[in-house]
């Protein structure tokens, strides 16, 4: 259904009761003494923050994570009260604000504490260790036990949590994510009192790593339906509930002669006489130049976009005639056939994670409660 107030009939459609099954069945997954942290940074994967960050809770998510804290004060704005974690590195200048708003900041290094004033209200801290991520994070015990004293002398500072973040806990390979695992235990005799809140698991390990449990796993991408890596894909515990879809409509129908050529560049040109669609949807919209030739469902079949895609519109070539106005499913189900974000992925050279992320903000997100 196009969403209300915008003209164009492109959109991306939001499943929020498949959003919560697939949490839902995690906590059926990992049981009841571990916890749910949604992430939903990036705008929750591109799907809409608010709207997933109210759907998540409601599922029995019991915290929100985020990268950074615009994206933090965001939810805070848009009167979401639950707990929320910046993973990302925060400025010393945001900890007032933190502090305020009841947002948890991850930090890593002592000297971040040189720059922070005395506190208004108590604030909530997660340390990072870096495992062998390579990203952010303390990497030695002596330089953890250094941050816990600093903290430990503060009033206005609380630990209230430690984390690392897997490299590889996606692969069949276990090297990397058993040596990471090992080393995180190590770190975690450094603390003189256990943290409230341990977590390490990704959505893979979640899914893959039940010793990776520990009192939280981060549910990123799995949460929107989709596997970390083709690997995991084989292994799921539960099946996962797609999330989003991505629609448009005919706008404008042709039949060309044999020679004709479309779109910049006459990349392509018809080999005989073809009957040709316009699509209001192009690359300032998140369907990107490299999707050329992928395959877009109209009546229940693939057809595939010809010629160089536009920054506001793309062509397909028919099988015959359709009217102006015939839904198109970039996207999703039509019929018997389904083009998943696993093949936008492979068509880009890309993971299934960048998908979702690069649909702009042209593009209305409309949600099925």
């Amino acid at each position: 259904m196009q969403p209300a107030n915008f003209y164009r009939p492109t959109f991306a459609q939001i499943d929020l009761n498949a959003l919560q099954m697939n949490i839902l069945n995690l906590k059926k997954h990992i049981g009841p003494a571990v916890d749910v942290i949604a992430v939903v940074k990036a705008n929750a994967y591109g799907h809409g923050d608010f709207e997933v960050s109210t759907a998540a809770v409601k599922a029995g998510a019991s915290m929100l994570a985020v990268a950074t804290p615009d994206e933090a004060i965001r939810l805070r704005a848009s009167g979401i009260e639950s707990p929320i974690l910046v993973m990302g590195a925060s400025p010393p200048s945001f900890a007032v604000t933190a502090s305020q708003n009841d947002i948890m900041l991850t930090v890593f290094q002592t000297d971040w504490f040189l720059h922070i004033p005395a506190l208004p209200n108590m604030l909530k801290i997660h340390i990072k260790i870096d495992t062998g991520m390579g990203r952010l994070g303390v990497t030695t015990e002596s330089e953890l036990s250094t941050l816990i004293q600093t903290i430990n002398h503060r009033q206005d500072v609380v630990i209230d949590g430690v984390f690392t973040h897997f490299a590889t806990a996606d692969d069949e390979d276990v090297v990397q994510y058993t040596s990471q695992l090992e080393k995180f235990k190590t770190f975690l005799h450094c603390f003189p009192e256990r943290p409230r809140c341990i977590h390490t698991a990704n959505s893979a390990a979640a899914l893959m790593h039940k010793e990776s449990l520990f009192d939280a796993v981060r549910y990123g991408i799995s949460m929107y339906g989709l596997s970390p890596s083709a690997y995991v894909d084989q292994g799921l515990p539960f099946p996962l509930e797609r999330v989003m879809s991505l629609h448009t409509e005919v706008v404008h129908v042709k039949k060309v002669p044999a020679g004709s050529s479309i779109s910049y560049g006459a990349t392509y040109t018809a080999d005989e006489d073809e009957w040709i669609a316009t699509l209001p949807i192009g690359y300032a919209d998140g369907m990107l130049r490299g999707l050329s030739g992928q395959e877009v469902l109209i009546q229940g079949k693939r057809l595939p976009v010809i010629g160089r895609i536009c920054m506001d519109q793309c062509m397909v070539r028919l099988n015959g005639h359709v009217s102006i106005g015939e839904p198109v499913v970039l996207i999703g189900r039509q019929g018997n056939e389904q083009v998943n974000i696993e093949e936008w992925a492979q068509k880009l050279q890309t993971i299934s994670y960048e998908i979702p992320c690069v649909l702009t903000n042209r593009v209305p997100r409309t949600y099925t409660p």
